[in-house]
């Protein structure tokens, strides 16, 4: 698997992973919500989501859905109606001002399920029809007619969700050594407010994008 194709894969992917998007909104939003391990479980199911877009790749189906416009509309839609509802939740945590618990980030008992951040994480990583698009365009510039496709492809996506993680981690940890500004509810208020907006803007923005021809 270590091929020539793989170096200029491994730089190439770990410049991508440290672009800030949609993924690190979600685990900076998290963390602020439910301390590191909100964050951390944030980061590993969005990056679980890749080995789902992985095989959808490899397989093919994904050429079938940039082919069928009513499966890539239903698809996008899917993904923005899901990135406006975290956003909207977002902004209902800013209008009622509630800061982060500092045991959250000392690692005391959470009220929030450890299944929520899970949940949103995939969802958020699997319903995101660009990610489709990105790895159908960039996982077969580094897969050589004789590789195995599907093979080669979750080990790319390995390769991906470790290098990924390692930057969403380092993020989570940052903002939770952080935990006194987030314990306090101007700041809180501040970060969900922005986050959810931006959460929003990103779910319309993708709503009106066009089907790549």
């Amino acid at each position: 698997m270590l091929d020539a194709h793989f170096w200029p894969f491994l730089v190439a992917i770990t410049l991508l992973s440290m672009s800030p998007g949609v993924d690190t909104l979600l685990v900076i939003r998290n963390t602020a919500r439910g301390g590191v391990r909100d964050g951390v479980l944030t980061s590993l199911a969005i990056c679980c989501g890749l080995f789902v877009h992985a095989t959808v790749s490899a397989l093919g189906i994904s050429l079938i859905l940039l082919q069928s416009a009513w499966a890539f509309s239903a698809l996008k839609l899917a993904g923005a109606a899901y990135l406006i509802w975290l956003g909207i939740h977002g902004l209902q945590a800013a209008w009622r001002g509630k800061g982060l618990p500092l045991g959250a980030v000392q690692g005391e008992r959470r009220a929030v399920s450890m299944w929520r951040p899970l949940r949103e994480g995939l969802l958020s990583n699997v319903l995101n029809p660009k990610t489709v698009v990105f790895y159908m365009a960039f996982l077969p510039q580094f897969i050589a007619p004789t590789d195995p496709a599907l093979l080669k492809s979750l080990w790319l996506a390995g390769v991906h969700f470790v290098i990924a993680n390692l930057w969403q981690i380092a993020i989570v940890l940052m903002i939770g050594s952080a935990g006194r500004w987030l314990g306090s509810r101007h700041f809180a208020r501040a970060l969900n407010g922005a986050t959810g907006a931006v959460l929003i803007l990103f779910g319309v923005r993708l709503a009106l994008e066009r089907q790549p021809a």
